[in-house]
Parts: C-alpha cells; structure tokens; sequence
C-alpha cells in the first residue's frame, strides 16, 4: 500500500510508485482503466476489491498502467462528474459482496486534468467475503502474485478465524463487566449502579496492534470522561491512558480508559441515582450516551483505528431500579413504575461498519429494552414511527 493516509497521496507519490518500481502484489493492483458496465467487468472488479478485503487490506490504483505487474506509467482517467463515479462504484461493492466490507475512495486530480482513483480497502475482521454478483458465489484472496479463489480449507479457516475473533470481542468485554462489578477498576469508583461503554474494534486482538497517546497527555481536554463535572485528571497506566473525574477520598464516579490495542471503557456513575431510598435511570441517560459516544468515535479516528467496531452498553448494579419518563412526578407516580430484577443489565451488542452511523436509530433497540425491563413497551425518547424526540 501506499504508506500514507489516503487524503494525504498527491500525484509524486504516484510517481514514486513507478520510480521505486513497486509492483503489484499482496496490497496493490493496478488498472488502466475504471471497470466499464458489461457484467464480466463488474466481476472482477468486485473480485480485486473483495479479495484485499479477505487478506491483509490494500489499494487498488485505476489510472496507471503496467507491464508484468510493473507500473510503467501514471496516465489517469477521464472523469466527467467524480461524485457521480465514486457513487456508481459504492453501488456496485455495496450490492456486489457480502458480508459489506469497508473502504474508501479517494480522486486524485492530476496535472493532466484526468484523475487517478484509489480504493484503499480495509483488511476485514468479519470475512470472509463473497462475490455474490449475478448469482456468483465466490471468495477470493490474494498473495505475492495477485488474487485467487480460496479453496475449501482455506474457506473453513477464513470462517473459524473470524468467530474466533468475535468470540474474544464478547469474552473481553465479559470479563471488563466482572472486573467493574467486583471493583478492579483503574480508579477505585464510588458505589451505586453504573452505565459502561465499550467501543472494541475488530482489529483489538491483532498482535500488532498498539496504539500511542502523546497527544491526549499533552491535551487532556480532547479526553473528557463522560460526564466531567467540569475538571479531570489524565495519566498513563498499565492498560495504556486513563481519565478520570471526581476524585475525592481517593475515589471517582467517572473514567475513560484508552486501551493500547484501540479498545476504548467508559464508566458514568452518577447519572444512576438514588434519592430517599428510592433507586431510579433518568430517561435522560440516553442523550448523555448518544452525546458521548460520537467523542469516542472521533477519538479513534484520531487514533487511526479502523472499523468495524463493536459497541456494548452495560447498566451494572440497577436490580430494583425504576426508569423515570422526562416530565414525570416521580413520587407521586411511583406506583406506575417497576423495578429491574437483574443486577446487570447486557444489552444486545452493535456492530458499526461507518463513523457517521445514524447513532439515534441503531441504539433504539437496545434503549428499548431497558425501558422494557421496567414494564414500558419502548423507549419514550423516540416517537410512534420511531424516530428521535429526546
């Protein structure tokens, strides 16, 4: 691949390519050409594409043309409407393969006035992944000398790996719930019911993962825990870089940890109250979470972390609990509430292919169940045809 961000990649490092003699291979593939209409074309497009997806990621480069897998020479392509194109290949990826995979598409204008086109393509943590267009069923891959069809072991291996992986996801943070609820925590945390965040990518359990964080030590205020009472602490610790809020006696009711391998825990503690023996969720706490995970989001951007990520939202210690409408009277409608009768409460984990996922909509089943756990049918926050109020 091209060792550069995407956005960042001018057209002297296309030139680079041909100068340092960078030859197809496992990450990069060179077309002269975009792919045309015809459905052979379209084939082996979506097969290039889905066969970086099922090895290690890379870039497939349209605009420069090559001899023997060598590139000879930059020469564009002619684009009339670049949205429109970029837009014309997103359809034919998005219902051309699945599982949908992830990528991006970046236009190069060049002095020419013609445009290269890069598709980076994200190694996949949930493959493997098939050409199913025209009926097709097809999986590919690729190594030293381009692409090829997996065969049956190669298949079942592809398969094992990616359950085995997500089965890990589920086991790491099972096991985060039963440290927080037994008080290993990176901060020795106030006692009450407490709501957990854990945004983990796929990529957490690739043993070269690691993840550095200067800059959150040299600005804290792009690490805010969520809910910050208006000051935190930051510092390094053994599981990479935490932040916490409301240190007093040596105790906190908040903290984010940065994990080395991208992962990130948030801990609120606060928002869960208890008032005259009464234990009861504002419905206010779904705002607080759709506010703070779009930060979290932009954390790992920053970071570089690529998605797919799985999110987990976790209310640990609410056994008697009761959910509170905005607006209601809670004491003298106390009657009309029930309680939860289960101490822990694991809502359905979401998996999330894109930043900019419509967050409102995707978490309204797992709100739902909250609010059923206390007898409602759904989440009051949303409205009849299930759309976003607040």
């Amino acid at each position: 691949m091209i060792n550069k961000p995407l956005d960042k990649i001018i057209q002297d490092d296309l030139e680079d390519l041909i100068k340092n003699s960078v030859s197809e291979g496992k990450q990069i593939e060179y077309k002269a050409g975009l792919p045309g209409g015809s459905p052979s074309e379209k084939k082996e497009f979506l097969a290039d594409v889905s066969s970086f997806a099922n090895t290690i990621g890379g870039d497939l480069i349209f605009g420069i043309e090559e001899k023997g897998g060598a590139p000879v020479k930059v020469t564009g392509v002619e684009i009339e409407n670049v949205d429109q194109q970029k837009l014309q290949l997103e359809n034919i990826i998005r219902d051309g393969i699945e599982p949908r995979i992830v990528y991006s598409i970046q236009p190069i204008l060049l002095a020419s006035k013609k445009y290269v086109l890069i598709i980076r393509i994200n190694q996949s943590w949930i493959g493997p992944h098939r050409v199913i267009f025209q009926g097709n069923d097809k999986f590919n891959a690729r190594n030293s000398s381009g692409k090829y069809q997996l065969d049956t072991i190669e298949l079942r291996t592809a398969f094992n790996l990616s359950e085995t992986l997500i089965d890990k996801i589920k086991n790491f943070h099972t096991q985060r719930i039963i440290d927080i609820s037994s008080g290993k925590t990176p901060v020795p945390l106030y006692e009450g019911g407490k709501i957990v965040l854990h945004i983990i990518p796929m990529s957490s359990f690739n043993p070269g993962i690691k993840y550095s964080f200067e800059s959150y030590k040299a600005n804290p205020a792009k690490l805010e825990p969520m809910r910050s009472g208006g000051g935190w602490n930051t510092r390094y610790n053994l599981d990479g870089f935490l932040s916490y809020s409301g240190s007093q006696d040596d105790k906190s009711y908040t903290y984010t940890q940065l994990f080395r391998n991208g992962a990130i825990e948030a801990v609120e503690g606060m928002a869960l109250m208890k008032d005259k023996g009464t234990a009861y969720i504002p419905a206010a706490y779904e705002p607080m979470i759709l506010h703070y995970i779009p930060k979290l989001f932009a954390i790992m951007n920053e970071l570089e972390v690529a998605t797919p990520v799985y999110v987990f939202v976790t209310l640990i210690g609410v056994k008697g609990f009761k959910i509170v409408p905005t607006g209601s009277n809670f004491f003298f409608d106390e009657a009309d509430y029930y309680p939860i009768d289960k101490d822990t409460i694991f809502l359905p984990e979401i998996l999330i292919n894109d930043w900019q996922v419509d967050l409102e909509k995707t978490l309204k089943p797992a709100f739902d169940l909250v609010w059923n756990a206390c007898g409602y049918e759904k989440s009051l926050n949303y409205d009849k045809d299930g759309n976003w109020t607040g």
